[in-house]
Formats: C-alpha cells, structure tokens, sequence
C-alpha cells in the first residue's frame, strides 16, 4: 500500500498542489490581519481571546483543504474514471481495491499534512505579526501557541476523514464539478457557528462525519472488482 502512495506521488506532479497550499497560506494571513484590522477600527472585535483566535484559523485552514482534497479526488480518482485511464491501471495485476485505496489513503493522509502544517504556519506567523503590530486585543505566548496546535491534530485527523465525503457524488457520474461542489456544501456544514452551537469546534460531529467519509469510501471501492470502470 505504502508503495502504491509512492508512485501515485511519483506519477501526478503535485507541485501545484503545494504551491497552492503556500499562496493559500499567505492569503488565510493577509484576510487574518485585514479583518482584525478592520474590526479593531470599528471597535467589534471578533477574537477576544486567544481561544476565538485559533477557533477562527483553524476553521479557515479545514474549509481551505477540503476544497483541496477534493480537487485531490477529482484529478486522480473522478478524472481517471472519467477519461477511461483507469482502465489502464485495472489491466496491472494488481488488486483494484488496493489501487484505488491506495489512492484515498494519499488524499486522506496529504489533506492531514496539509492541515497540521498550515494551522502551524498561519496561527504561528500570524501571532508574531499580531503581537508586533497590537492587532488583536491580546498577546500571545509560547505555551498557549504550543498547547492549540496540538489540538488541531484530532480536528486536521477528522477533516482528513471528511475530505472523502465529496468522492460520493462525484462517483455517481464521475463528474469532476460535481465533485469539487460537493465539498463547497460539506464546508458549509463542517464549519457553520452560531451563537447556539458551533461545528467548528464540537470534535464529536467532526469525527462523526470522518467516520461517514471512511464508510463513503469503502462503499466506493467494495465492489470494484466486479465494476467496470465505465
């Protein structure tokens, strides 16, 4: 398994991918300062403490890369139905659940990277910049930074999970805009908040809804073995 996600990274040239990730960084900053800046102005600050700080990035990064994971999903699984090259791959004696699983398994573990990475790099550039420059109405140390990110890891796990959610609908016609649509209405639910309850930060739902990807998954692989392709 660990060699067939070796060469699907070989084979797909990913750069586009991490270079996407790094301007979506520098974008998740840039809209980061210019609405604490502007909510600072007109005196409705959104982040009073550095809990609503870190609750704010991290809903970011897990809308940011779920969209990613499924244009992941589109490109290398939807797309490889669609144009029939998956046929190629089937003719390799190689079992066809553990090819295309192997291909979830990528997507799932390169969107968790991904997340783990960015909330490391946005909270932690961000609060560097935030306590230069008095941003937010409060200072950030090293220990509250550390004891955040460490809690991303069970929310960046879960939105790994979730990020296969789209590979349902877009199974169903193998369709590559159905897909990347579908995860703009997964994002809208993993990240809605109101002043009642908040998905963003109920770790029970988030990882209900990872389990419900995994099991999307394998439904999608079950019956490939007696499938065609097309």
């Amino acid at each position: 398994m660990l060699k067939l996600m070796q060469l699907e990274l070989v084979k797909n040239k990913f750069g586009w991918y991490f270079r996407g990730a790094i301007i979506a960084n520098i974008l998740m900053i840039a809209l980061l300062w210019f609405v604490m800046y502007i909510s600072q102005i007109e005196g409705d600050i959104i982040a009073t403490t550095h809990l609503d700080f870190f609750v704010i990035i991290g809903a970011m990064v897990r809308a940011t890369f779920i969209v990613f994971a499924s244009v992941l999903i589109a490109k290398i699984v939807i797309g490889e139905y669609k144009s029939k090259t998956i046929l190629i791959m089937f003719s390799y004696p190689i079992n066809r659940k553990k090819l295309i699983a192997s291909k979830l398994l990528f997507i799932a573990a390169i969107t968790f990277i991904t997340m783990l990475l960015s909330n490391i790099v946005v909270a932690g550039l961000f609060s560097i910049i935030s306590n230069v420059f008095n941003i937010v109405p409060f200072s950030i140390t090293a220990s509250q930074y550390i004891a955040e990110v460490l809690k991303t890891i069970p929310y960046s796990f879960a939105s790994a999970g979730i990020s296969l959610i789209p590979l349902y609908f877009g199974m169903r016609k193998h369709s590559v805009p159905t897909t990347i649509l579908s995860s703009l209405l997964v994002v809208s639910i993993v990240c809605s908040s109101n002043p009642v309850f908040s998905m963003v930060t109920f770790i029970p739902v988030q990882l209900g809804l990872a389990v419900v990807g995994v099991i999307i998954a394998f439904l999608s692989i079950r019956n490939i073995e007696i499938e065609d392709a097309i």
